[in-house]
């Protein structure tokens, strides 16, 4: 005979999820299908907890990935910084780049305006090198923002082209019919573009990143501190 007292329905606590157990599973589905197929609904299901489970830990899809690139940024190693501003700049800039290489789906999310609002300290503080570096070097604050933005944008746009076509590559997609294009040109119009078209698929892999961070920096810094008033700056 059932006791008065007794429970009705499902009996004891959801299995217990904490934080760590959410990212690492997320990381798995990334990983497997790429950052755009993540939902939390089918996060909740590789975890085996209910979608309301993850509320409890997460806003939603854009605060996970956040959460994700937070971790991974405090992983990163500071770097080793030169004396020189230039070089403490392009160090810093190294370090970025080094990292969104191997997390390129990370250069994506960071793609839109605002995103620095969302970052954590460890991912902050190379923001704050490279703005102190230029800055060190006769930048106003401004100055040094500017700096900072052509620098991501420049390092974002690499890691993005070459992970775009790592990945076209990887599914045996069809690339473009380079010989096609190249034997249509017409040398008397476009003489130079012709004169290269055989070394054009080897020059394009080869990785230029570094010589032109170097050549970007000084323009950049070149430009910014020419620009301003005599008396300003260094």
């Amino acid at each position: 005979m059932p006791q008065p007292n007794a429970p009705h329905g499902r009996i004891g606590r959801p299995p217990a999820t904490s934080r760590r157990q959410i990212l690492a599973a997320a990381r798995r589905l990334i990983d497997r299908d790429g950052w755009e197929k993540l939902t939390i609904r089918r996060l909740a299901v590789e975890i085996g907890v209910g979608a309301t489970t993850l509320y409890h830990h997460v806003q939603d899809k854009e605060d996970l990935l956040f959460l994700l690139i937070t971790e991974y940024a405090d992983q990163i190693p500071h770097p080793d910084l030169p004396t020189d501003p230039r070089e403490r700049i392009i160090a810093t800039a190294t370090a970025i780049h080094d990292a969104l290489a191997d997390w390129p789906w990370a250069a994506e999310v960071l793609t839109a305006d605002g995103f620095i609002a969302r970052l954590g300290e460890s991912a902050l503080w190379l923001v704050e090198t490279i703005l102190a570096g230029a800055i060190d070097h006769g930048c106003t604050p401004e100055q040094a923002v500017h700096v900072f933005r052509n620098i991501w944008y420049y390092t974002v746009g690499e890691i993005l082209v070459r992970a775009h076509s790592h990945r076209r590559r990887a599914g045996n997609e069809r690339p473009a019919d380079r010989g096609a294009f190249f034997s249509s040109l017409d040398e008397s119009r476009m003489p130079h573009l012709a004169a290269v078209s055989d070394q054009w698929p080897t020059l394009a892999a080869q990785d230029t990143y570094p010589e032109g961070l170097r050549a970007f920096v000084d323009g950049l810094i070149a430009q910014a501190t020419s620009a301003m008033p005599p008396g300003q700056g260094r």
